[in-house]
C-alpha cells in the first residue's frame, strides 16, 4: 500500500511496509520514495492507494500539476469545508484517478493563496480579499524572480547592473540575505564557480583583491568610513586655556622614531644634578585638553587604537589634534613627564620618582635611519664622534643596560630565562620588516625590507618606556587609583590580558606595568594618563575627583573593548602584511625559489620576508630546519599559495630569538613593533 502525506510543505508518497493498530490510531512504517525509513500515523496521511506504484504515481502528478487550473477551482467551489477527494472527482470527474487527486494536492499545497489548510488532506477556500492579496505578492514574486534572472546573467556576463553598483560593496560586506539583489549573486556565483569577491572584482564592482580586504575590514570597523568629521577637534583658544599654566620645563628633550613617525607620543632628556643625572621621560599630553566626556574622547573611545598596516593608517584622533600635540621638535610642547635621578654608575633610585604636567622644549627628533647605525659603544667612548646628542645617549644606555638586567632578575626569578640584551645574531630571522609600497607605471609595487632588533637606540627606548610604563602603574598603585594595568601571569591564552586592577607582567620582569607612553595612538594610554594628570593636580585626593573611580563598572568596559579592538586590528594588520608578502613573492610575474624556516606544525616561514606558509613535507622535522621552496599558484583573496619543496637542508643553530618587549622602536612603518610584542607568540 501506498500513502501520500505532507512534509515540510511538500506533498510525498511512501510504501508501507508493515502496519500496526487499528482506526485513528493505525500507524505504518514505511520507506519513502528517497528510501528513507520513515514512520507515518493515521492522521498524517492525505491518500491511501495501491496503484499505480508510487513512483509512477508521482512522475504522472507532476505532469498533471501544470494544467490545473486553481482560479477555476476557487470560482467553483462552495464556501464549505471540503477534502481532496471530493474536491478531485468535482474537478476531474468522479472517476478521478490516483495521480489526477496527487496532482490537486500538489497544487493546493504549493499555492495556499487560493484555498486555505483545514486539516489533513481537507481545505476552504479563501476569502476574495486574501486572494486578491496572495495573487499581488505573488505577482511581485514574479517579477522579482524574473528581475533576479536578469542580474544573474549580466553578473555572470562580467558586468555588474547599473541598479547594483551603488550597493555593490554592501552586497559583498554586510549583505541582507533575503534580497533578490543577493539571490543573483550567489546564483551567478554558482552558475561560474566563483565566490563573490571574484566574481565582484571580474565584474569591476571593486578594484582588487587588496580593495577586498580593506574594504572588509573598513565596513565590520568603519561603518560610516574612516575619516575623522572635519568640524571635530581643539580649538586655539581651548588649547591654549589648557596649556596657560603649566610651568616651562628646564630640560633639552629629543624623541627617537623612525623616519615615518608621525605620531610623536614620547621623548626624553638627560640633565645634570649633583651626584648624577636627571632622566626625564616626557609623554605627549592630549588629556589636559581633551575630557573624558568629550566628542573627542567619544572618538578615541569609539577607535580604541590608531590602525596600522603597511602603505597607511587610520589615526585615533584627527590630524589637526595630533599635531597639536605630537612632541615635534621647535618648540615647547604640553606634556606628561616622569623624571628619576640616576646616580654617577646609571642605577635608577625609584625614591626620587617625580611626574609633572609641563611645557617641555622639543629640541631635535632623532631619526632611526639617520644615527642608528652611528651610536655604538665604542662612539660613546670617541670625543669624535659627530652625531647629535652622544653624552645623553651615552648616559641613558649605561643606565638601560641596569634597568634591563634587574628585570631579567624578576624573569628568572619568575621562571622564565633571561632574555639576551643587543643585536640579535645577524642569521636569526628578522622580526622587523618595513613595507615600502610604490605605484610604477600604473602598478603597485612592494620592497619589505628587514631590520634587526637590538640595536643600542632599540634598547634605549625600549628600557626607558618600559620604566615609564612601570613607574605609571606604582603611582596608579601607590595612590588607590584605577587604570589600565597590562599583566601576564601564569600560562594559558589569558596569561597576558588588560584588568583595571594592579598586577604583576611576569614577561617584562615588573610588578606593575600600566601604558601610559602613546596617548596619541592607544586609548588605553589616554585614559591612564586622565587618571596621571588627576595625580598631578590633586595628590592623595585624587581618588575623589579623577574621571574613573575604584572598581568603575565603566572602565571594565574599556579594558575588555580595548583586547577585542586591539586584537581585530592586529589581524587585519596580519592580514595585509601577509597579502603584500604574497605580492612581493610574485610581483616580477613568474614562480620563484626561496628559502624558509620550519617552525612549527608544519608551519614555515620565509627568511626574507615574514610570509608564514604551510609545508606538511617539513612537518616531522626539527624546528629551524632549512628548505629551498618554490612559490606559485598565489590567490591574493584566500592569501594562500602553492608550495613545492624542491631541498630539504639541515636544522640550523641559531639562537633562540627574545620574547621582545613594547615600545622596542615608535610605530611608524616597521610591521612588528606597532603591536605589544609581549603579547606575540614567539616564533
Amino acid at each position: 500500500m501506498n500513502l501520500l502525506y505532507e512534509e515540510g510543505g511538500d506533498i510525498k508518497i511512501a510504501t508501507a511496509q508493515s502496519a500496526s493498530g487499528t482506526g485513528d490510531a493505525e500507524s505504518w512504517q514505511a520507506t519513502s520514495l528517497s528510501g528513507k525509513k520513515i514512520k507515518l500515523k493515521a492522521k498524517e496521511v492525505w491518500l491511501r492507494f495501491e496503484k499505480p506504484e508510487a513512483q509512477a504515481a508521482m512522475d504522472e502528478a507532476g505532469k498533471l500539476t501544470a494544467d490545473i487550473d486553481l482560479q477555476f477551482l476557487w470560482d467553483c467551489a462552495s464556501d464549505e469545508e471540503f477534502g481532496l477527494v471530493d474536491v478531485a472527482k468535482e474537478y476531474f470527474g468522479s472517476q478521478a484517478s490516483v495521480p489526477q487527486q496527487v496532482a490537486l494536492a500538489i497544487a493546493l499545497q504549493g499555492v495556499p493563496v487560493f484555498f486555505r489548510r483545514k486539516g489533513r488532506g481537507r481545505f476552504q477556500r479563501a476569502p476574495l480579499e486574501q486572494l486578491q492579496a496572495g495573487l499581488a505578492a505573488l505577482e511581485r514574486k514574479q517579477k522579482e524572480l524574473e528581475q533576479q534572472s536578469l542580474w544573474q546573467q549580466e553578473l555572470v556576463s562580467g558586468y555588474v547592473p547599473e541598479s547594483l553598483k551603488s550597493s555593490a560593496k554592501q552586497l559583498l560586506f554586510a549583505p541582507d540575505k533575503h534580497t533578490s539583489a543577493y539571490k543573483a549573486l550567489i546564483a551567478a556565483c554558482a552558475e561560474t564557480g566563483e565566490s563573490p569577491a571574484q566574481l565582484m572584482i571580474r565584474c569591476g564592482a571593486i578594484d582588487s583583491p587588496l580593495a577586498y580586504h580593506q574594504g572588509l575590514f573598513l565596513k565590520t570597523r568603519f561603518p560610516n568610513g574612516a575619516a575623522h568629521q572635519s568640524d571635530i577637534g581643539i580649538d586655539k583658544a581651548a588649547y591654549a586655556a589648557a596649556v596657560a599654566e603649566l610651568p616651562f620645563a628646564q630640560v633639552q628633550a629629543f624623541s627617537i622614531d623612525d623616519s615615518d613617525t608621525t605620531e610623536i607620543d614620547d621623548a626624553l632628556s638627560v640633565t645634570v644634578i649633583d651626584g648624577g643625572h636627571r632622566v626625564g621621560i616626557h609623554i605627549a599630553a592630549p588629556g589636559l585638553a581633551i575630557s573624558k566626556d568629550d566628542p573627542l574622547a567619544k572618538v578615541a573611545r569609539n577607535r580604541m587604537s590608531t590602525v596600522y598596516f603597511p602603505g597607511d593608517k587610520i589615526t585615533m584622533l584627527p590630524e589637526s589634534v595630533i599635531e597639536q600635540f605630537s612632541l615635534d621638535e621647535g618648540g615647547p610642547r604640553p606634556a606628561l613627564s616622569i623624571y628619576v635621578d640616576i646616580d654617577a654608575q646609571g642605577v635608577a633610585n625609584r625614591d626620587t620618582l617625580q611626574m609633572r604636567t609641563e611645557m617641555v622644549p622639543m629640541t631635535s627628533n632623532l631619526r632611526l635611519e639617520d644615527i642608528e647605525h652611528l651610536v655604538t659603544e665604542e662612539s660613546f667612548l670617541d670625543e669624535s664622534s659627530g652625531y647629535p646628542y652622544r653624552n645623553e645617549l651615552a648616559i641613558l644606555w649605561q643606565a638601560a643596560k641596569l634597568l634591563y638586567a634587574a628585570r631579567q632578575e624578576k624573569r628568572i626569578a619568575n621562571g622564565l630565562r633571561a632574555e639576551q640584551l643587543g643585536l640579535i645574531d645577524s642569521n636569526a630571522l628578522a622580526r622587523d620588516f618595513h613595507f615600502q609600497i610604490q605605484e610604477v607605471a600604473g602598478v603597485q609595487r612592494v620592497d619589505i625590507v628587514p631590520r634587526q632588533r637590538g640595536s643600542i637606540l632599540d634598547t634605549i627606548v625600549a628600557e626607558w618606556m618600559i620604566f615609564c610604563n612601570s613607574a605609571a602603574g606604582q603611582l596608579l598603585a601607590d595612590y588607590g587609583l584605577p587604570g589600565l594595568f597590562r599583566t601576564q601571569k601564569g600560562w594559558g591564552p589569558l596569561r597576558t590580558r588588560m584588568q583595571t586592577t594592579p598586577g604583576p607582567h611576569e614577561g617584562l620582569g615588573l610588578d606593575y606595568y600600566a601604558w601610559c607612553t602613546s596617548p596619541l595612538r592607544r586609548y588605553s594610554d589616554l585614559v591612564n594618563q586622565w587618571q596621571l594628570i588627576a595625580l598631578v593636580k590633586h595628590g592623595v585626593t585624587a581618588k575623589m575627583v579623577a574621571p574613573f573611580s575604584p572598581r568603575d563598572a565603566s572602565l571594565m568596559g574599556i579594558a575588555a573593548d580595548f583586547e577585542s579592538c586591539y586584537q581585530t586590528y592586529g589581524e587585519f594588520q596580519d592580514r595585509l602584511e601577509k597579502y603584500w608578502c604574497l605580492r612581493w613573492a610574485v610581483q616580477n610575474g613568474e614562480p620563484k625559489s626561496f628559502h624558509v624556516r620550519h617552525l612549527k606544525a608544519g608551519m614555515s616561514r620565509l627568511e626574507l620576508v615574514p610570509l608564514h606558509l604551510p609545508i606538511p613535507e617539513l612537518a616531522s622535522h626539527p624546528r629551524m630546519t632549512r628548505a629551498e621552496v618554490l612559490i606559485a599558484d598565489v590567490d591574493l583573496l584566500q592569501l594562500s599559495a602553492g608550495v613545492r619543496v624542491i631541498e630539504i637542508e639541515s636544522k640550523q643553530d641559531f639562537p633562540e630569538q627574545p620574547l621582545e618587549c613594547e615600545a622596542s622602536v615608535s610605530p611608524g612603518t616597521l610591521a612588528v613593533a606597532e603591536r605589544p610584542e609581549e603579547d606575540a607568540s614567539p616564533e
